[in-house]
C-alpha cells in the first residue's frame, strides 16, 4: 500500500506520522476541557471505526458512546450514515449520536416507549431511566410518547372479519384503556401517569407517530430503544427504530436491553 512506499522509499512511517498528528489534533480538542474533567483519555486507532469502536467499548466497559452523525447522500439525504446505523444496531451499551448542528443546550427530550415490549426485558426502563435523569440534569422538558394500534383494524372496519360499527368502537375503547393502562404501570416508579400533560397516548404507526411528534414539538433528542420484538440480538434493528432513525432528523440516544450481546468480538 501507499504506507509501505513511502516508508521503503523515504524511511517515513506514514501510518505512524499520521496517527501522531491526529492524536496531537485530538488532544489540541480537549484540552479547554481538562480543567473540569481531569481523567480524560486519548486514543487514535487505525481500522473500521465500527469495529474498533465497539472493540474499545467491550475491553474498557465503556458506558456510553457519543458522536456526530455522518449524513448519507442520496436523493433522500438521511441523518445517520453506514457507520451510525451499524453502531445502533451492533454497540452494547447506549449509543448517542447528535446533529452536526444541534443545539448547545437540550430543551425538549422524547422518551419512546413500549409497555408490551416484554421480551427486551428491562429496556423500558433503561429508557426511562436515561430520559428523566437527563432531562433533570439539562433542566429540560421531556415527553413520553407511547403509539399503540388495533391489530387488524382495517379488515375489523370493512374487510372480510368485517364486524359492527358498535363492536369495533367497543374493541378500539378496550385496547385503548389496555394501552393506557399499561403504561400508567410502567411510569408509575418515576411518579408519572397518563394523566400528566408531557405524557401523551397516540394512536397510530409507532414510527410516524415519533417522527412527527419530534418535529412538530422541534425535540433536541429522541430517547428509544433500538431492538425490536421481532429482532435478532446483535443482528436487526427494530423495524420501528428503524423507521424513526430513516425518517427523523433529530438526535437520538438509543439504548438497548441490559442482556444484549453484540456480535462484534474483541
Amino acid at each position: 500500500g501507499l504506507a509501505g512506499v513511502v516508508k521503503h522509499s523515504y524511511a517515513v512511517d506514514l501510518n505512524r506520522h499520521i496517527t501522531q498528528q491526529r492524536l496531537e489534533a485530538l488532544e489540541a480538542l480537549v484540552d479547554p476541557y481538562t480543567s473540569t474533567v481531569p481523567q480524560i483519555y486519548t486514543t487514535v486507532v487505525s481500522g473500521s471505526p465500527l469495529l474498533e469502536i465497539v472493540r474499545t467499548v467491550l475491553r474498557n466497559g465503556h458506558d456510553l458512546v457519543m458522536k456526530v452523525a455522518q449524513y448519507d447522500s442520496g436523493p433522500v439525504p438521511w441523518l445517520f450514515g453506514s457507520t451510525d446505523m451499524h453502531l445502533l444496531r451492533k454497540c452494547p451499551c447506549p449509543v448517542w449520536i447528535d446533529r452536526p448542528d444541534g443545539a448547545p443546550a437540550y430543551k425538549r427530550l422524547l422518551a419512546a416507549v413500549d409497555p408490551f415490549d416484554a421480551e427486551s426485558d428491562d429496556l423500558q426502563r433503561l429508557i426511562l431511566d436515561l430520559a428523566t435523569s437527563l432531562a433533570e440534569r439539562e433542566h429540560a422538558t421531556l415527553d413520553i410518547v407511547h403509539a399503540w394500534e388495533l391489530p387488524g383494524e382495517s379488515a375489523l372496519a370493512s374487510g372480510r372479519g368485517h364486524i359492527p360499527r358498535t363492536e369495533l368502537e367497543q374493541l378500539l375503547r378496550e385496547t385503548g384503556t389496555r394501552h393506557r393502562e399499561a403504561v400508567d404501570a410502567l411510569l408509575t416508579p418515576y411518579g408519572l401517569s397518563c394523566d400528566n400533560d408531557h405524557v401523551h397516548l397516540v394512536k397510530g404507526l409507532p414510527a410516524k407517530i415519533i417522527s412527527a411528534y419530534a418535529r412538530e414539538q422541534h425535540t433536541d433528542l429522541i430517547v428509544m430503544g433500538t431492538l425490536g420484538r421481532t429482532g435478532i440480538p446483535g443482528l436487526i434493528i427494530g423495524n420501528t427504530a428503524e423507521d424513526v432513525l430513516r425518517q427523523s432528523q433529530t438526535a437520538v440516544l438509543a439504548v438497548k436491553p441490559g442482556a444484549f450481546v453484540s456480535p462484534v468480538t474483541c
